[in-house]
């Protein structure tokens, strides 16, 4: 079976993407994981797949597998290089674009210079929605990884983040902690985790370990999610530039009951195919 697709990343945080519109996106996990090797296959963080749409307020369908081969609920930094693709391949001539995830609907805006801004939704707090073990909803939850207690904040931004503020993001043990809090006992369907330094009220440098992806250079849901708990927290203004590994991006909140939007990059690699 051969695959035509599309590579493409979102500072740094990089994606494989398959047109599905006119056949059933049919592949299995091992073939997913086979694509996302970066020895062996075509190498990415996560497979976007463009899909038809089945609710009618919606253009296309969104959908989003891990490097493991596991589909997740959405994707911040590719939503953005969804929106050039489906530009790009004329599957649409229009500007704002409304998707379909696995989260519910999000709205995608080209602007200029490659830059996208995505309509995120609003953020969700509710431990059971996110989901997260706790037995109310706080700004701050302490729990404890390897015999070490710690802080964080809780979020869901269509896929469930961890956010824990750090001193110096460039002497934290990403990789340990990242894989630890992943797979904490009290975030069930695992659990992105995001380590950010806040420099001032609106500006914060931030890595990510991605579930099933492990540390990528840029997350963009997990960008969202710090703003959103930098701001619960206190410690940051409405709008607020990220430096992540491969770049920045801005994110603004306007508070309880609004969506988060989020504006950056994307960018085209290479095309090819791919025989599996």
């Amino acid at each position: 079976m051969d695959i035509e697709f599309t590579k493409m990343h979102g500072i740094g945080n990089d994606f494989v993407v398959i047109n599905a519109m006119q056949q059933p996106f049919a592949l299995t996990l091992e073939q997913v994981r086979h694509i996302a090797d970066r020895r062996f296959g075509i190498g990415c963080d996560q497979l976007l797949v463009v899909e038809p749409a089945t609710i009618g307020i919606a253009d296309f369908k969104y959908r989003v597998f891990n490097a493991d081969g596991h589909e997740v609920e959405q994707c911040g930094n590719g939503a953005r290089c969804f929106a050039h693709y489906v530009r790009a391949k004329k599957l649409t001539d229009k500007t704002v674009i409304p998707v379909e995830t696995a989260s519910g609907l999000i709205e995608l805006t080209l602007l200029e210079n490659s830059h996208v801004r995505v309509n995120m939704g609003t953020p969700i707090f509710d431990p059971e929605s996110i989901p997260f073990e706790a037995n109310t909803q706080a700004d701050r939850y302490a729990i404890t990884v390897n015999d070490e207690t710690m802080d964080i904040g809780a979020v869901s931004m269509g896929n469930p983040h961890a956010v824990l503020e750090v001193v110096d993001i460039d002497h934290t043990p990403v990789e340990r902690l990242g894989a630890n809090i992943e797979a904490h006992r009290r975030f069930p369907d695992h659990v992105n985790v995001g380590f950010m330094q806040v420099l001032d009220r609106n500006n914060i440098k931030l890595r990510v370990w991605e579930r099933g992806a492990g540390e990528t250079l840029a997350c963009g849901t997990g960008a969202c999610a710090a703003v959103v708990i930098g701001q619960i927290q206190g410690l940051l203004d409405e709008t607020v530039r990220v430096t992540l590994t491969g770049g920045q991006l801005v994110v603004s909140w306007a508070g309880e009951n609004h969506p988060v939007l989020m504006t950056g990059p994307a960018s085209f690699v290479f095309e090819g195919k791919i025989t599996l």
